[in-house]
């Protein structure tokens, strides 16, 4: 399936393009974009169906932490497609515990590069996602498992202290 992530997230971001602009529910607006070879692997629609259901009942929440680091811009003044990117992105960095942070917010920047919605909407979804996650992770919102999901600098090493189980 990791060959499929790619180019399902992009899917997904479609699906969400769809939704924004058209009066349509979830399933007709992912429907056509499940191509015949996403279809046959079960764990791509799973994670297809998954991450898109997250993004739509989360989005208020999401949506809150765009609009606190996009200073001075109101979230109709974002484009689009940039915006659906970072939606994408966050909720993979605050509902998925399998999927590093870093990967999730590489995956956006390379999207974004992508669907190009505009000259600098790589290094707009860039500076946001990283504003974002470094906000969750000082906070202590992002729940991840597994070893290499979250990375412990040494400034970090406080909080790394207190998540470790005791021996």
């Amino acid at each position: 399936m990791k060959t499929y992530r790619r180019r399902i997230r992009e899917k997904v971001v479609q699906a969400l393009y769809t939704l924004e602009l058209r009066e349509t529910d979830i399933d007709n607006a992912a429907e056509w974009l499940v191509t015949p070879e996403i279809a046959k692997d079960p764990n791509a629609v799973k994670f297809f169906r998954t991450l898109l259901k997250n993004i739509v009942e989360n989005r208020d929440e999401i949506d809150g932490y765009i609009a606190r680091h996009t200073f001075n811009w109101d979230m109709s003044r974002i484009a689009v497609i940039d915006k659906n990117i970072l939606r994408m992105a966050l909720a993979e960095i605050l509902y998925f515990e399998d999927i590093p942070p870093k990967v999730s917010i590489n995956e956006a920047i390379e999207i974004a590069k992508k669907f190009n919605s505009t000259d600098k909407s790589s290094k707009f979804v860039n500076g946001i996602l990283d504003a974002i996650f470094n906000e969750l992770k000082t906070s202590g919102k992002i729940r991840k498992c597994g070893r290499g999901l979250i990375d412990h600098s040494n400034s970090d090493k406080q909080t790394e202290e207190k998540q470790a189980p005791e021996p």
